[in-house]
């Protein structure tokens, strides 16, 4: 919706100024520019990435039109599992929790949180530490160590369509300038024609300088900067489940652990200690 709203903005302040500065919006109207500035950056992008980059790109651009996912509720719906999860390791034990990890999809545990579980990243995440937990013999700075080079990898997978936007819309004015050059050129060779004409040879030409950087700063750049907020996001919410699990490992209760996690999150997003404990408290009422 943000989006949305953010390039009708930009549309109205920039076509609407132009209109009320006397400008006929026709003017402004060049297919062809915008076909050679498209096809160009398209060309480019096609180019400068690799298979893996394109098809991650391509995957990520729906996700920025959609409603924020990483809210208050989601964390809390994540620590309530969490805080389940190693309430059955303190009372059951270690092994009490093998099924679950082994099928998240048909666990009593997991499936009460369907948020948390349509996500298989994070599914993924905290059943392989746990598996870890229940049948390794690794110590918590061994897991620790695992956990932050999974984050960071995870990080560099997200930064890959950043990095491909970015430098689609940085090269977008100079694809303009091309567009302008084509326009000068073809003007300079019909110099002959009347003097009206020739104007709006000119003035097609320049169309081709205002597209590439209305569509760099406008439009592309900020789709950038959206996913980069996305993607720290996300890595929060890893982290998160990391900071609460090696609580455990070091023999912190559940509800100690919890709270580790609950103080890694963004101040947006945390809830507070009493909501948190209130929501643990009408889960267990339930």
């Amino acid at each position: 919706m943000l989006v949305t709203i953010g390039y009708l903005v930009v549309i109205f302040s920039v076509f609407g100024g132009f209109a009320l500065a006397g400008g006929h919006l026709g003017a402004l109207f060049q297919p062809v520019e915008l076909l050679m500035i498209g096809g160009a950056a398209l060309g480019a992008f096609f180019v400068g990435n690799s298979g893996k980059a394109i098809k991650a790109t391509f995957k990520t651009l729906p996700s920025i039109f959609k409603g924020a996912k990483y809210t208050k509720a989601l964390y809390m719906e994540l620590m309530l599992l969490l805080y389940e999860i190693l309430g059955k390791i303190r009372k059951e034990g270690l092994m009490s929790i093998e099924t679950d990890v082994d099928e998240p999809h048909n666990s009593p545990l997991f499936t009460k949180y369907p948020n948390i579980l349509s996500d298989q990243h994070v599914v993924e995440f905290i059943t392989d530490y746990l598996r870890l937990m229940v049948g390794g013999n690794l110590n918590p700075l061994e897991i620790e160590n695992l956990m932050d080079g999974e984050i960071e990898t995870h990080h560099q997978e997200g930064e890959v369509p950043v990095h491909v936007i970015t430098k689609i819309g940085d090269a977008l004015p100079a694809f303009g300038i091309v567009a302008a050059v084509m326009g000068v050129v073809h003007t300079m060779e019909s110099i002959g024609i009347p003097p009206a004409e020739l104007g709006r040879l000119i003035a097609a030409a320049l169309v081709g300088t205002f597209l590439g950087i209305l569509l760099s700063y406008g439009f592309i750049g900020p789709l950038a900067g959206r996913l980069e907020q996305r993607l720290h996001e996300s890595s929060k919410l890893l982290e998160c489940i990391k900071v609460t699990l090696l609580a455990n490992l070091n023999g912190y209760a559940p509800a100690l652990s919890i709270e580790f996690g609950r103080k890694v999150l963004f101040s947006t997003e945390r809830p507070s200690f009493i909501e948190l404990e209130q929501h643990i408290k009408q889960n267990r009422a339930k």
